[in-house]
């Protein structure tokens, strides 16, 4: 098997020396070496998970193909607390909608089908060293790019469909900031440390979209618990925040922001 034929479920029908040949492969066309292979638990059964040093940078093989990304707010059962939890918030004047679902249906991206490609990603996002749109120049010259928003979400949720991409619940009796114990400061199923901190604020190709924080506005905002940990929704886009960023104001906090560089396979 190629590289290029390598979807996510494909991966995952893979023996551990198969697997293992891959991530050679993977390294070799990327001019690095392979840093760890592990296999760990993820939605019921064994994934592989592919670190890749290269330089100064580690990155992970994220297998791509045809994947479902987006939330089925419709669908979705809340676990228990977090309704009213966001109940409590929009009495305060706070959220998108009258009730939790609704406000998911308006923040967090739509249900859909997508193919993208298998590419490393790197295992930490890095922070604008120039405005985003002198950034891909900058990446381009590294043999880099900035990753799609599909591709973001895809690396974020490893295939899980839930609201977080450890699950549907979250700590409500705390915020993310500041929490050194919380499901979001584990590495994700293919190894990234992503979704992690609500003041960072990754951005892809998609000017439209920010990923994996908000850049502390829910933290500073006081909105309450479940409204402050949605900005690490594996769906949430932040429109409004990628508004900001791109335009005049956010020319001057480039800095504040990050990236996630991409070495295409």
């Amino acid at each position: 098997m190629s590289l290029a034929d390598l979807s996510l479920t494909r991966w995952r029908s893979l023996d551990l020396p198969a697997a293992r040949r891959l991530a050679q492969q993977a390294a070799e066309r990327a001019g690095g070496q392979v840093a760890a292979l592990e296999t760990v638990e993820h939605l019921g059964a064994p994934l592989h998970r592919v670190r890749i040093a290269r330089g100064e940078r580690e990155f992970a093989l994220i297998p791509g193909g045809e994947v479902a990304l987006g939330f089925d707010a419709d669908g979705w059962r809340s676990p228990p607390g977090l309704e009213a939890d966001y109940a409590e918030s929009a009495e305060q004047g706070y959220g998108c909608g009258p009730d939790l679902r609704a406000h998911l249906a308006q923040v967090l991206s739509p249900r859909r089908n997508v193919t993208v490609p298998t590419v490393l990603m790197a295992v930490e996002a890095e922070k604008l060293t120039a405005p985003p749109a002198g950034t891909p120049a900058l990446l381009a010259a590294e043999g880099l790019r900035v990753p799609s928003s599909d591709e973001w979400e895809h690396a974020c949720g490893a295939g899980a469909r839930t609201l977080f991409r450890w699950g549907d619940a979250c700590p409500l009796d705390r915020i993310p900031y500041g929490d050194d114990s919380g499901p979001h400061q584990q590495p994700n199923a293919f190894g990234l440390h992503i979704a992690h901190d609500t003041y960072d604020a990754e951005l892809t190709s998609d000017t439209g979209a920010v990923h994996g924080g908000d850049g502390g506005e829910s933290v500073c905002g006081g909105y309450g618990a479940v409204l402050a940990w949605l900005p690490l929704a594996t769906a949430q886009r932040n429109p409004a925040m990628a508004e900001f960023v791109h335009g005049p104001d956010g020319e001057e906090m480039y800095e504040e922001f990050s990236t996630r560089p991409v070495l295409p396979l």
